[in-house]
């Protein structure tokens, strides 16, 4: 069976549920980072341990590794981003992605450039959120958060929590292409579906993209059906 490596932010270093419920046919271990706070500065006091822990992986078996943390690798830029990617892979000599790689790739294959947004984080991470998807010639055509700013605060979030924070985004997205949840601790599994159906446009999130695109590290075309437009559906 195939193994992956996931580099997740909280301590305990447990893999999330999304990868192994839209990929059984996969192995996936995972190390934790110890993130303290959804914050740069929180960003900044654990990014240099990538490299450490993609080579970990690869002693504990993976065959690729993703970076799981959107805004851990978003939060510096394109090229913050792939000094993070290159580290990784000169640490651990497989092929590997980041989360946020993972995002802009699902967005480019459903032909997403003007997006509704939907974030747990507060305004300097959203701004740097805005500012990469500018440079990478995506329009956020409108942006609800949640303000959070602690990680056990993420894990609260309920279903109910992001169908209200993703209709909220869409309502004033006009002429958006897809709505994309961002944060890889929101449990968006159950939520893709039915914002898709209500809004009839694709519905990326940090966990599932993040899932997909670590599947297709391996040659996979991510596909998983009855998970929502990105994976087939």
């Amino acid at each position: 069976m195939a193994c992956v490596g996931l580099i997740v932010p909280p301590a305990a270093g447990e893999v999330p549920p999304e990868p192994p419920q839209l990929y059984p046919d996969v192995t996936f271990i995972a190390e934790g980072m110890a993130l303290p706070q959804l914050t740069p500065e929180g960003y900044d006091s654990v990014i240099g341990h990538t490299a450490a822990l993609a080579k970990r992986l690869k002693e504990c078996g993976a065959e690729a590794v993703s970076l799981m943390g959107t805004s851990l690798s978003f939060y510096r830029g394109p090229e913050g981003n792939a000094q993070v990617r290159d580290a990784m892979a000169e640490a651990s000599g497989l092929p590997v992605t980041t989360m946020t790689d993972s995002v802009l790739e699902a967005l480019a294959t459903l032909n997403a450039s003007r997006v509704a947004v939907a974030t747990a984080y507060e305004e300097p991470v959203n701004r740097a959120l805005m500012a990469y998807f500018e440079q990478a010639g995506i329009e956020t055509v409108t942006l609800k958060a949640l303000h959070l700013r602690q990680i056990e605060d993420i894990f609260a979030v309920t279903a109910d929590d992001l169908i209200t924070l993703g209709r909220s985004a869409m309502e004033e997205a006009e002429g958006a292409e897809a709505l994309f949840i961002s944060c890889g601790g929101l449990r968006t599994l159950p939520v893709i579906r039915p914002l898709e159906d209500e809004f009839n446009l694709p519905v990326v999130t940090s966990a599932t993209a993040g899932a997909w695109g670590a599947r297709r590290l391996l040659g996979h075309s991510g596909k998983a059906a009855g998970f929502g437009r990105l994976f087939g559906d």
